[in-house]
Formats: C-alpha cells, structure tokens, sequence
C-alpha cells in the first residue's frame, strides 16, 4: 500500500489532453448554468412578484427530467456518447438565447416557461451523456482522479457563478446580458468536447422497447453495490436538508443578515472544493464502503450540530465540514457507479441516479420546509441529520456488501471485498 500511495500522481486524470478540454469546458459550461440560475429567479419575480411563480420555474424544469429519464437513458447507450452531449447542450444553448430575446420583450411570463421546460429536457439528455461519456475518456484506474477534478471544478462555478450573475444584473439592470453570456458558455463547451478524440465501444443497438427501457432499473437492483450506493445518497440528501433552511437561521436564530446568509451559502461549496483537491492528491481509497459510510454518517452528524447551534463561526465550520462529506459521498458513489456498471448500461443507470439524486435535493427541500412549519426549524434540521444517521446504520446492516468494499479504482465486474481472500468469487 505504501508503494502505491508513494507512485500516485494527483495530476494524472489533467495529463489527459481529452479530459483537460472536458475539464475546462465542463466548468465553464456549469459557470454558466450557475449564473443562469440567478437570473432565472430574478427575472420571474421581477417581473411577478410572485413566490408561486417561482415554484413553478422549478417544476416546469423537472418534469421533462422525470419524463424523458428513461429514453434519455436508451438513446445514450444506443448512439455516440459525444454526439448526444454536444446535441443536448446545443439545444441548451439555443435555448438560452431565446431566454435573452424573450427578456427584452414584455408580455405574458408564459413563453419563459416553455423555455425553461427545454432547457429541463435538454438537461434529461446531456446529464446521462455527459457521466457515461467521462468512461470513455479517462482509463479507469484513474476515473477517480478525474472525478475529484471534475468535482473541484464545480464547486468554482457552484462559488463564482451566482456571484458574477448578480453583479451582471446589477450593471446591466437585466437579466439579458446573463443569458447571452450562459450561450457562449455553450458554445465554449461545445468546441473544446468537439476536439476530444472519442470511439464509443461498438454494441448491439436494442430496440426502443420496454424492456430496453427497465433494463436501468434491473441492472441497479441486481448489484447490490450500485443500489445501496445510490439509496444511501439519496435517502441522505433527502432528509439532511439543511441548506433549504439557511435563510431563517440566517434572519432569525443566528441573526447575521444577508451578508451571514452570504456566507452560509458559501461555505459547503468551499468544503466541497476543499475536499475536493485532497482526494485528488490522495489517491484511490482503499476502503471505499465504508469511506462512504463514515461520509453519509458525518453529513448527518454536522448537519444535526448545525440544527442546535446559536454561534455564527460553529455554524459556518458545520457547514464547511457538510460540504466536505457530501463531496466525499459524490465522488465514491460517481466512481464506484461508473467502474461496476458495463458499458453498454452507463446512460441508462446514469440517468436513473442522476434522477434519484435530483428528485432528492427537490424532495429534500420540500421535506424540510414542511417539518419546519409543524414544528419549526431546529426540529426540522436535526431531526434530518438523526434521520440521515438512522439510513447509514439501514443501509450498513442490509447491505454487507458496501461495507466490504475496497479499492475505489477496481475495473467493472465481481468488486474486490476488503475482508475476502484473494481468488474467484461466485
């Protein structure tokens, strides 16, 4: 083990000319997505003043999610990988700037909707892409390294993008400016994938069927690793929403104002790209089951010690410590998702996690301002973060397999368990 850790190269993944563009372009795509969102938001109640209206952005985005999931799954396993990304995001892009000219004009808020709803459908196609497409780049006995990177990445953008979309709006007095800057963050994406030099494995093409479509779902319920990776996250992220809860502890119980809520809102994303740059100089994990285990519990943990504290700084440290557990769980449930399902199934299972995970964060919210109004906010978060423990402990007794996970770098097949000898496994 030694030896291992001594020859690991934490700059391995970004010697990769492919995925140095992926990378690059990865980040400055999300950039824009980021700074869009700002906008998004501040257009609709603008021009409202309606927090329904704002609701409703949200709901129009996630229902072409939930109703393409499965087909967005099939197409990207039965077509090139770089085409379905680059087409999806092109969509994007197009449908950014016809949030810009539809900025500029007055009328019904109705057309921003439709819009909105394209950019959801777009996202249902490039979100799947874009996971099973990284395989193909990066050789799998690095794939964590690059995720760590591709993670890290996203937290600059989580950090800069809200911050440079406000200040735009500010400048400008509109929301246009930001949308056209979100497309040309399209189209920088766009030309530096479009270099990548990708050779999708060649696979049987199955029919658009049914079964084509379940087969996300079988392949997710017979590995036992895959599904309790995926419900451990899920039901974590659902119950340890205390995010969706920072404004009232912000104004109400640690009393710091916008500028606290400021910082409150940045400080996961700095645990996240903190945590972030030491996996990547780490190395693979050698115990990746129960490293996930340790990291759902401890989100859990800090967030239910974020619930009862009255101090400003222990609530920031708590909220730093929430980020760095929850990118920890990120980056072992992506790699150990990707390295243990073939590649004829990556689109499919991606489009199902990445389904899971999103409805979590929406359900999550919704589950934390609900128990917040029958029983305030305190009881909301904590009894989240004793939730989020009570799944670990579920999930570690129903599922031996994850806690006997090792090496987070084992290629697709029969996982390597820490506390199994050496052979064939049946």
């Amino acid at each position: 083990m030694r030896t291992e850790r001594k020859t690991h190269d934490p700059y391995s993944a970004l010697r990769l000319p492919g995925f140095r563009r992926y990378f690059s372009g990865n980040m400055v795509l999300f950039l824009g997505l980021q700074m869009q969102k700002v906008a998004i938001g501040w257009e609709i109640y603008e021009r409202t003043g309606s927090a329904l209206h704002l609701g409703y952005a949200g709901l129009v985005q996630f229902i072409p999610q939930v109703a393409f999931v499965l087909i967005a799954g099939h197409i990207t396993d039965a077509y090139n990988r770089k085409r379905v990304l680059m087409g999806a995001v092109a969509f994007n892009t197009f449908a950014a700037l016809g949030l810009a000219w539809n900025s500029t004009q007055t009328g019904s808020i109705y057309p921003m909707y439709a819009l909105l709803f394209a950019i959801g459908a777009a996202r249902a196609f490039w979100m799947p892409a874009r996971a099973a497409f990284l395989p193909g780049i990066v050789p799998l006995p690095i794939f964590s390294n690059a995720v760590s990177w591709n993670s890290s990445g996203f937290e600059i953008a989580t950090m800069a993008g809200p911050a440079v979309g406000g200040l735009l709006i500010g400048v400008f007095e509109s929301a246009t400016p930001v949308y056209l800057v979100n497309a040309l963050a399209g189209v920088v994406f766009l030309a530096l994938v479009s270099g990548i030099f990708y050779k999708q494995t060649a696979a049987e093409r199955s029919a658009l069927n049914l079964r084509s479509l379940a087969a996300g779902f079988g392949f997710i319920w017979k590995t036992k690793l895959v599904l309790s990776a995926i419900l451990l996250d899920t039901f974590g992220v659902l119950l340890g929403g205390a995010t969706a809860m920072m404004p009232i502890y912000a104004k109400d119980i640690l009393k710091v104002g916008p500028q606290g809520l400021g910082w409150m809102t940045a400080a996961p994303a700095v645990g996240a790209f903190t945590m972030a740059l030491l996996q990547a100089h780490r190395g693979p994990l050698q115990k990746a089951g129960r490293t996930l285990l340790v990291a759902v519990g401890g989100f859990g943990a800090v967030t239910a010690l974020f619930g009862v504290s009255t101090n400003f700084a222990f609530s920031l440290g708590m909220l730093f410590l929430l980020g760095a557990c929850d990118n920890i769980s990120v980056v072992v449930r992506t790699t150990l998702v990707q390295m243990l399902t073939p590649d004829e199934m990556r689109g499919r299972v991606s489009a199902l996690n990445g389904l899971f995970i999103g409805t979590s964060n929406e359900l999550g919210a919704f589950e934390s301002g609900l128990v917040a109004g029958f029983f305030g906010p305190v009881v909301s978060v904590v009894s989240g973060g004793i939730g989020t423990l009570c799944v670990v402990c579920a999930i570690a007794w129903l599922f031996p397999e994850l806690r006997r996970y090792g090496r987070l770098d084992e290629p697709a097949g029969p996982a390597r368990m820490i506390d199994t000898p050496a052979g064939p496994q049946e």
